[in-house]
């Protein structure tokens, strides 16, 4: 199923570093062609630039699929997807300053056309490029693939462990996404 493809992505914006007062910039161009992001990345103070959609509304129910497929035209970097839902879970991760995010990393070709599958279980549940394990009280966290609120593609000095990530690069960079698919 697509969710996302071609000038589909008009109305995603950038969201960089700057709001945490970091010095990247980037931008996202659509065309017929798909989502381009834009940027040159400081790693200093910050370390990321984004492309993010508005806010779905209704929420995006993928729950008979299993997985993200992305079809993208990449520069060699790892990015990461972060999807967020509406919470399940009495509210509570919506009053999370920056939000809970569902996050996995991705690697991308050098220099070309690939796809890339996520699959639900891989991602993980993070604040502001911090993995966490659980909300206070001991309520669990479930990723809910009937409940999406948004989308958004990163390219971090963090991987989706909080850890560095192996295929940051601070400097110029551009990356294609063709389109975004739901898949069982």
């Amino acid at each position: 199923m697509l969710v996302v493809g071609g000038d589909g992505f008009s109305g995603w914006q950038a969201l960089n570093d700057t709001v945490m007062g970091g010095r990247s910039s980037g931008r996202c161009l659509v065309s017929s062609r798909g989502l381009r992001l834009e940027a040159e990345v400081v790693e200093a103070g910050g370390g990321f630039v984004s492309c993010r959609s508005p806010l779905f509304s209704p929420p995006l129910d993928l729950s008979g699929h299993s997985a993200f497929e992305l079809e993208l035209h990449g520069d060699g970097r790892h990015y990461k997807l972060a999807v967020a839902c509406a919470d399940g879970v009495a509210g509570l991760t919506e009053l999370i300053p920056g939000g809970l995010r569902w996050v996995a990393n991705f690697a991308t070709a050098a220099d070309g056309p690939c796809r890339v599958r996520l699959p639900f279980d891989r991602l993980r549940p993070s604040i502001r490029a911090k993995p966490i394990t659980g909300l206070p009280l001991g309520l669990p966290l479930r990723f809910d693939p009937s409940r999406i609120t948004r989308l958004q593609i990163l390219h971090s000095k963090f991987g989706d462990d909080g850890a560095p990530n192996p295929g940051f690069r601070a400097g110029p960079l551009t990356l294609e996404v063709m389109a975004i698919h739901a898949v069982a």
